[in-house]
């Protein structure tokens, strides 16, 4: 068996039931009536918290395959990221039907005057034609290039997922830094090689103890 055909019949189908299991786990505190003192709060709070995850691992693909040398991992990405989408659906519907009783007008009043609401709900508007084309139809339907283009939105997304939780918390911001950091080393992966080089040579500088090798200067 191929190192491709392990991960579509091996990896994927176990990967997909995996990703269930936040959901599951949330239907049996749910069951046992065991989400605390504010039921409504801890499933928005996990079900945001599960598309971040999820989108950051949808970013992570690209870097793992770098580090690895194992490509084959980005047959995992679409479907992370349509769990991430899955999970972000969840957190809106609970947010909107939970907690405002699907009231379209203070949704629209919470989304313009509260800045964390805007990004978050910006950020799941940008999820939708993501998710709506990442099947291999709509792969051919707006080809390659046009594809790749409107899919850059999930850097967005991003971005956007973890300015939504580090605005929410606003005290405790530990967490969310935590995600913040890791997106940004995420995106140091997407540079350039010349620029990544460039930024090695600098950290190299400020650690005690080592000297930065004197870069080439190209003909």
């Amino acid at each position: 068996m191929t190192r491709a055909q392990i991960i579509t019949r091996l990896v994927k189908p176990a990967l997909f039931i995996a990703l269930l299991a936040p959901l599951a786990l949330l239907v049996g505190q749910g069951g046992s009536d065991n989400l605390g003192a504010n039921p409504v709060e801890t499933i928005t709070h996990q079900t945001g918290i599960w598309a971040l995850r999820l989108l950051l691992l949808t970013l992570a693909i690209t870097p793992l395959c770098k580090l690895t040398g194992i490509n084959e991992l980005v047959r995992l990405r679409r479907m992370i990221g349509v769990y991430s989408f899955f999970y972000a659906l969840l957190h809106f519907m609970t947010y909107a039907v939970l907690d405002h009783s699907f009231d379209m007008t203070a949704i629209l009043e919470d989304v313009v005057k509260r800045p964390y609401v805007t990004v978050g709900f910006s950020v799941f508007l940008m999820l939708i034609p993501l998710a709506v084309t990442s099947t291999n139809g709509m792969v051919k339907r707006l080809g390659g290039k046009r594809w790749k283009r409107l899919h850059k939105l999930v850097y967005l997304c991003g971005l956007g997922g973890v300015v939504h939780y580090l605005w929410l918390v606003k005290a405790d911001t530990f967490s969310p830094l935590n995600y913040l950091a890791l997106f940004l080393i995420l995106m140091l992966f997407r540079l350039p090689d010349r620029t990544q080089d460039k930024i090695k040579a600098v950290v190299r500088n400020v650690i005690p103890g080592k000297r930065a090798t004197p870069m080439l200067k190209e003909e």
